[in-house]
């Protein structure tokens, strides 16, 4: 059944004698989530994971793997069917990169075709080139074994991830690359992702459901703009963090509520004559460029118009390709800090067929970021 619950844990305790690390936990867990188990050491958050592949026993309830009782299964054959990567990442470093991604298909007696086939995709998507395929891990950095790691965990096309803190003995760059790729497959391969961590930003970026653990139990459930809009605890509030509610406006806030709509804009049939016109009459040293459904395909700006303006030229002839631009359904929290690096005067807008919207400038994004930061100080001192 296709509405039927990946995991399911039902009264699910685990006592350790008069201490229980995991208390009467109720939780569905669907195909497609990426669930983050957040908590503070002692939190029961990785006890409550382990318990998904037997690698720990309830003492109390039971767990559901697609329905069916996970005590009923053997656990050998139960975690063939469950992909884990931990923070060490576990590459055996007397096996290739080949032997290591492989090694759950050579359990399951695949054909060496098969094994060489999925091998090679694998490595493909995560951008490593084949040839890798070769070497042991030694010769790899951290960064690209934390990538076979990964991949070693889909490569039995397991439906469930389970992912032990995978991400902390990274550097601050490799983590933010690796934590895209690992959103970047769940999306694109559907698997669903269970993962423990006790770093928020973790949590709020890659989860579409978060589990906030305290003491054994489970003190929310939530997707990340509910955690930001109705934190349900103190002790929520405090692993969210201050800096981080003043900024939830931002995190739950669409482009679309703040963009100005109805942009200045050209067709690409239309002559430079009719684009300066356009440009004094508006006031403004750039067009965007859109076909006449309105989607969007270039830019033209007064330095083109300068080294290349002869009257006989429409705009197809000089504009230039759009490099960014944003989709008005984005949250603004993954969109201002990119508009702001970039420092543009302003992103185009577009909806899901690529439809020009509207315009994001940076004025408005520093106006926003300017009422939360400092809005809510304003008030406490009018008050």
């Amino acid at each position: 059944m296709e509405d039927q619950p990946m995991i399911e844990f039902k009264n699910v305790s685990k006592i350790y004698g008069d201490n229980a690390a995991v208390d009467k936990i109720n939780l569905t867990i669907n195909p497609g989530d990426f669930v983050c188990f957040i908590g503070t050491s002692g939190s029961g958050k990785t006890t409550l994971m382990r318990m998904i592949n037997r690698m720990l026993k309830p003492s109390k309830g039971d767990v559901f793997f697609k329905g069916q009782n996970i005590a009923q299964f053997n656990p050998v054959k139960l975690r063939r069917k469950i992909g884990y990567v931990i923070q060490n990442i576990g590459l055996m470093p007397h096996m290739t990169i080949y032997e290591n991604i492989t090694l759950v298909p050579k359990l399951l007696k695949w054909s060496e075709e098969k094994k060489r086939a999925k091998a090679k995709e694998l490595i493909h998507l995560v951008e490593l080139p084949e040839d890798f395929l070769d070497r042991y891990p030694s010769e790899l950095s951290g960064g690209q074994q934390q990538r076979i790691g990964v991949i070693r965990a889909l490569a039995a096309d397991q439906d469930v991830i389970l992912m032990d803190e995978p991400f902390g003995a990274l550097d601050p760059i490799t983590r933010e690359g690796i934590q895209d790729l690992v959103k970047s497959l769940q999306e694109k391969m559907g698997k669903t992702i269970i993962l423990v961590t006790h770093d928020m930003d973790e949590a709020l970026k890659l989860a579409t459901k978060i589990i906030v653990m305290d003491k054994g139990r489970m003190v929310q459930e939530g997707t990340p703009t509910d955690l930001l809009r109705h934190p349900a605890t103190p002790f929520v509030e405090k692993m969210i963090g201050e800096e981080r509610l003043i900024h939830a406006k931002a995190d739950v806030t669409p482009v679309k509520s703040i963009m100005l709509k109805n942009p200045v804009s050209i067709t690409p049939d239309k002559s430079l004559t009719e684009v300066i016109g356009l440009m004094r009459e508006k006031r403004v040293d750039s067009l965007l460029v859109t076909e006449n459904d309105k989607t969007l395909i270039g830019l033209v700006d007064l330095s083109a118009l300068s080294h290349r303006y002869q009257k006989d030229l429409l705009v197809r002839d000089i504009m230039t390709k759009v490099s960014f631009y944003v989709k008005e359904d984005d949250l603004l929290r993954d969109t201002a800090e990119r508009i702001l690096k970039r420092g543009l005067k302003y992103a185009p807008v577009v909806d899901k067929n690529k439809h020009l919207t509207g315009i994001v400038t940076r004025s408005s994004l520093v106006d926003m970021l300017y009422d939360i930061i400092w809005g809510s100080q304003e008030a406490e001192e009018e008050e």
